[in-house]
This record gives C-alpha cells, sequence and structure tokens, in this order.
C-alpha cells in the first residue's frame, strides 16, 4: 500500500517556475514507478511525465519536454515535478500516480497506475 500527497502548487505568471512535490509513504518506494499527470476543466486527465524507480529513465509529453523536469529522492520517498517556463495552457489540477511492475511502452497508460495522490491546483495567469 502506497499513499501519495501532493504539494507545491499554486498561482504563478506565465513564463514563473513551481516544484511540485509528490510524498510517498511506505519503505519499498525505490520499485515503484512514478507519473506525473494533470487535468485541465472540461478536459480529459491527461500524462505528463514519468519517472522509474531508480530514477534513470524519464518520459515526458510533447507539450512540457524541454520546460519540465522529474526527478526523484528515493532516501526521502518524493519526486519532483520541476516546471519552468510556465503557460497558461498548463492550468490544470496535477496529480502523481504510482505503479509497480510498469513496463516503458506503458508509462503513460493510468490504467498502469494503481496509486493516485489528491491532487494539487496550479494555476498559471497571463
Amino acid at each position: 500500500q502506497v499513499q501519495l500527497v501532493e504539494s507545491g502548487g499554486g498561482l504563478v505568471q506565465t513564463g514563473g517556475s513551481l516544484r511540485l512535490s509528490c510524498a510517498a509513504s511506505g519503505r519499498t518506494f525505490s520499485n515503484y514507478v512514478v507519473g506525473w499527470f494533470r487535468q485541465a476543466p472540461g478536459k480529459e486527465r491527461e500524462s505528463v511525465a514519468a519517472v522509474t524507480g531508480s530514477g534513470t529513465n524519464t518520459r515526458y509529453a510533447d507539450s512540457v519536454r524541454g520546460r519540465f523536469t522529474i526527478s526523484r529522492d528515493n532516501a526521502k520517498n518524493t519526486v519532483y515535478l520541476q516546471m519552468d517556463s510556465l503557460e497558461p495552457d498548463d492550468t490544470a489540477v496535477y496529480y502523481c500516480a504510482a505503479g509497480i511492475g510498469v513496463v516503458p511502452w506503458a508509462l503513460f497508460r493510468q490504467t498502469s497506475y494503481s496509486y493516485w495522490g489528491q491532487g494539487t491546483q496550479v494555476t498559471v495567469s497571463s
């Protein structure tokens, strides 16, 4: 069982930065792939970024590649999403999710993840 708590959301102007954190419970966190997803009002939830358990492999959505960076500190049971050059289209509720045994081609498949956080709101003003 893994519990996830996101933090770090807020209101920022276009071009600004935020760092989201996803803190996890459990002693085997390094076994879990972690993904960040987001859902804007009236839109479906979409994948943003994912990182493997060791942190060596990452994947990004085309819309955020080069602006967002996912990383993890397994000693702190925490995954981060550094968001730079934020745009109004980045406004959404951001969720982190954890899954075990996720194969590389399924990193952006939401059904790969068994555990989800409650979400944190990110609002980018123009």
